[in-house]
């Protein structure tokens, strides 16, 4: 067991470098400034990503009457933004890729610094566990070598040897495919019994629920075309389970109830994103064939 663990982390950290270097392949650095530049959408993430989705996520674990175990779970997912799966669904949607890959990144920093106090105030006001706190350090500079630098040399790549970004682009992005689906059957398989222990609870719609809400938010409170929206919808939708994972071995002694629901809850997340991510895929494949069959028929 400990064997499949430790290479399901080997995994899960190849996912998520090639995932952000086949985004930096696939990047400008004037899309990039695009982006930054944008201080409304920039200002609009970080409320959605950083106070409503919390608040979500305490409001439905209370709704829910969710036990102490889940409780936790919920609010340690929602107060860590910028997962590594967020730039993988504006793939999966055909998004703004550029967008979402450097939104997830400055999500994921700025969540390091924020995560434990969040946490310790949802937890407090709803007088459910103890006080959390991290190494904010450690967890800034795991963001940086596993998003940031991916990100940053696919980035230069592309901006300095062109020809090679193109020919390493769909390589890369075949790694993060594979990869994104070992990371899937690693943690269904990995965290089985915690998940069936959890079906006929309220955990899993919880989970579910909370993902799917946060997609509409994000999307809402955010600016731009609908392509650019709708992949900021999908950041918020997956959560950072690092700093979740991290406050459960520091502030609950690695609880199994509490992990296992984690599990679950991240799972249950996935499983709403996903579909929302493909049905918006198969729409703008399907606008992309009409408007290139009435641009034929119309040189007729």
């Amino acid at each position: 067991m400990e064997t499949l663990h430790l290479a399901l982390n080997a995994v899960t950290v190849i996912f998520i470098a090639a995932t952000m270097f086949a985004a930096g392949l696939g990047a400008t650095v004037t899309a990039l400034r695009g982006v930054f530049a944008d201080v409304p959408l920039m200002v609009l993430a970080l409320i959605a990503n950083l106070v409503v989705v919390p608040l979500l996520g305490w409001g439905i674990g209370a709704l829910f009457g969710l036990p102490s175990a889940s409780f936790i779970a919920l609010i340690l997912v929602a107060a860590s933004p910028g997962g590594p799966f967020g730039a993988k669904l504006a793939m999966v949607q055909s998004g703004d890729v550029v967008g979402g890959a450097a939104m997830q990144v400055l999500l994921a920093s700025v969540g390091s610094i924020t995560f434990a106090p969040t946490v310790n105030g949802l937890l407090t006001a709803a007088d459910v566990g103890t006080n959390v706190s991290l190494d904010v350090g450690a967890l800034v500079r795991t963001v940086a070598l596993l998003q940031l630098v991916p990100f940053a040399i696919g980035l230069l790549i592309c901006r300095y040897a062109e020809p090679a970004a193109r020919s390493w682009h769909p390589p890369a992005a075949r790694v993060s495919n594979v990869t994104f689906l070992i990371v899937l059957a690693g943690m269904l398989l990995g965290n089985w019994q915690g998940v069936i222990s959890l079906l006929g609870s309220l955990a899993l719609l919880a989970g579910f629920l909370l993902s799917a809400v946060a997609f509409a938010v994000g999307t809402l409170l955010a600016t731009g075309p609908a392509v650019r929206r709708t992949t900021m919808g999908g950041v918020a939708s997956v959560r950072n389970a690092g700093p979740a994972l991290a406050a459960i071995g520091i502030a609950f002694n690695d609880q199994p109830a509490i992990l296992g629901a984690l599990a679950a809850i991240l799972l249950s997340g996935l499983a709403s994103a996903l579909p929302i991510a493909t049905f918006l895929s198969s729409r703008r494949r399907t606008a992309t064939a009409a408007e290139t069959e009435r641009r034929t028929n119309g040189r007729r």
